[in-house]
């Protein structure tokens, strides 16, 4: 049986009466889309997931319910095996009834979530009520079982070293099943510091989480444990085979599980989805952004009639065929949001391509709109889940404030970034005016640190970690006697990015200068010669444009530099063989690249 109210913000409250007790359920969006349940975990209700609903609302029917005995669902009595899997099961189906009761819903658990998760997800009686199951930080206890199992009767010192490790990351589990604890912790000073320490440890927003429940959250929820873990830890089932897809989201960074848990996953899931995350436990609070574009695209890709089919990627790749590309990048960039500057031609537009191969969320940005928006419509042809284009002047501080301030609130925070936005400036010094100065650094310099200081703050205060590429050039380290502007310009990057990298390695923010050489773009017919009539300089422009043409070097490959080492995180990258050439050069043979700059140089 459910009743039915309406909650506040649009949200549709209703209760789900269930074995004796109300679970309290929200739905968010229209009732007709497809249905996406999110199951909290421990001591969590279902308003951790808040974020991560809201970015979803738009697009499907967001169900969020408070397993029993937390949030402001009632509690079994007694609270002693009121909490088995067996019971969680028949919850999560008396749920699914009332809000789908046509149509299989999209299961997406955290934590204890996801431990339900695996059991709905593994039982013969769901069968056909679940479409897919996505998990996030939590396994299922009979696969854990096993893995403890496989390492302890074939013991070698990396399986022993696993066993330790994650040993002394379950510390807490043992010590939930003390009789009296979680009470005590319940009334004790450290819950009412929980937020801080959230806060402080996992980079939690302490805004409307965790909520007023969170006493009666740490009491009940440690049944589940109880309840459940040794149990199975004695006898593991061994027909926990899933019977849908499923996503594997593994943060790196958490403190409670070892990613070498799902080691052996692909036995238990054959339809596999693996994704990594630069993250730590609590990323339904922490990285909302990206877990919600994982989220999305797996269940589009899993709905009846979808051109996306789920493959069976394993660790090679994200393995949805039509939605994200598999191939080595995959599983890094799927779903990263990846910001590109001057991505209306080039090297920019490359790089975007190319992370929109990888299933990355893209923005491009650049001073030509109509060009940003182009590369964004094509972004989403190749492969990004989501593209969008944005007009900002690189060299403009304030505009570059806007942007980081719009691109956070729409988009998220910026995992990668790529400050590419460049000019061309030749010439002789003194034939080299003020003005031409000015602009050349307001764009190759000025563009560079206003990028690197907006974003790089976003990313720095989020505190999961990210990447910084700076598009820097060859001439960074060669001289040219008619390329003093823009090989001063290039320097200060390459020596920016360099300290770059020292400050921010200690807050998990790679730092990279992508150096290129003589790259085929259209760089050359936009290129000022100074000293030069207009008449003059366009010659020059045409000169300089069939010399790169003919050396035909092209951006793409610049672009897959970019991937590869925001992947390795280099941290100077020469990407064409002049340049890796000019780059040993400058270490070893400076006198002879000293010589070499008193020849004009092609452009």
């Amino acid at each position: 049986m459910s009743g039915e109210s309406t909650g506040p913000a649009g949200a549709r409250e209703r209760w789900v009466r269930t074995g004796g007790i109300e679970l309290c359920v929200v739905e968010l969006g229209d009732a007709e889309r497809p249905t996406v349940m999110l199951l909290h975990g421990y001591p969590d209700s279902k308003e951790v997931w808040s974020a991560v609903a809201e970015r979803l609302r738009d697009r499907f029917h967001v169900v969020l319910y408070d397993v029993r005995g937390c949030g402001r669902s009632s509690a079994p009595k007694p609270l002693r095996g009121g909490f088995t899997l067996e019971k969680l099961t028949d919850d999560f189906l008396a749920v699914a009834d009332a809000v789908s009761p046509d149509a299989p819903v999209h299961l997406v658990g955290h934590d204890w979530g996801s431990v339900q998760g695996w059991e709905f997800a593994t039982v013969p009686h769901t069968e056909g009520r679940i479409a897919s199951f996505t998990s996030v930080s939590g396994p299922a206890l009979d696969h854990f079982a096993h893995w403890i199992r496989k390492r302890a009767a074939r013991p070698t010192p990396r399986g022993a070293a696993q066993l330790l490790g994650q040993g002394g990351r379950s510390w807490y589990v043992s010590a939930l099943h003390a009789p009296g604890l979680a009470k005590a912790l319940a009334r004790g000073p450290a819950l009412k510091q929980w937020p801080k320490i959230l806060k402080r440890m996992e980079k939690v927003p302490g805004d409307t989480y965790p909520t007023a429940s969170l006493p009666r959250d740490v009491t009940h929820g440690a049944w589940l444990y109880r309840d459940n873990v040794r149990p199975r830890m004695r006898r593991p089932r061994t027909d926990a085979y899933a019977h849908v897809p499923v996503q594997l989201i593994t943060p790196t960074g958490d403190a409670f599980l070892s990613a070498r848990l799902y080691d052996d996953l692909d036995q238990w899931a054959p339809r596999l989805v693996r994704h990594t995350l630069t993250a730590k436990h609590w990323v339904p609070r922490t990285r909302p952004d990206q877990l919600s574009a994982w989220i999305a695209e797996f269940v589009t890709a899993n709905e009846p009639g979808s051109t996306g089919a789920v493959g069976t990627a394993g660790h090679g790749g994200a393995g949805v065929s039509g939605a994200v590309d598999s191939g080595p990048y995959a599983q890094e960039f799927g779903g990263r949001l990846v910001l590109v500057t001057g991505a209306a031609s080039g090297i920019g537009r490359a790089t975007a391509f190319a992370f929109a191969e990888a299933g990355a969320r893209v923005v491009a940005v650049d001073r030509d709109a109509e060009g940003a928006a182009r590369t964004a419509e094509m972004a989403r042809l190749i492969g990004a889940p989501e593209a969008w284009g944005e007009y900002a002047d690189v060299s403009d501080e304030q505009a570059m404030e806007k942007l980081a301030v719009k691109v956070a609130a729409e988009y998220g925070v910026v995992d990668v970034l790529v400050n590419n936005a460049g000019i061309g400036v030749a010439g002789s010094f003194l034939d080299t005016s003020p003005d031409d100065w000015r602009k050349v650094l307001d764009v190759n310099l000025w563009g560079v640190i206003h990028g690197c200081r907006v974003f790089g703050r976003q990313m720095a205060e989020r505190g999961q970690g990210g990447h910084i590429v700076n598009v820097a050039s060859a001439a960074a380290f060669h001289p040219f006697k008619t390329l003093t502007a823009y090989s001063t310009s290039k320097a200060a990057v390459l020596m920016l990015s360099e300290s770059l990298r020292a400050e921010l390695a200690g807050r998990g923010i790679g730092v990279t200068a992508i150096c290129p050489g003589l790259v085929n773009t259209g760089i050359t017919g936009t290129t000022r010669f100074a000293g030069l009539p207009e008449e003059a300089q366009q010659l020059r422009r045409d000169k300089a444009s069939r010399l790169y043409a003919k050396r035909n070097y092209p951006p793409e490959k610049v672009a897959e530099a970019v991937l590869r080492s925001v992947l390795r995180n280099q941290a100077v990258v020469p990407v064409a063989p002049e340049a890796h050439a000019v780059r040993v050069m400058s270490r070893f043979a400076p006198r002879l690249l000293r010589a070499i700059a008193r020849i004009d140089p092609p452009l």
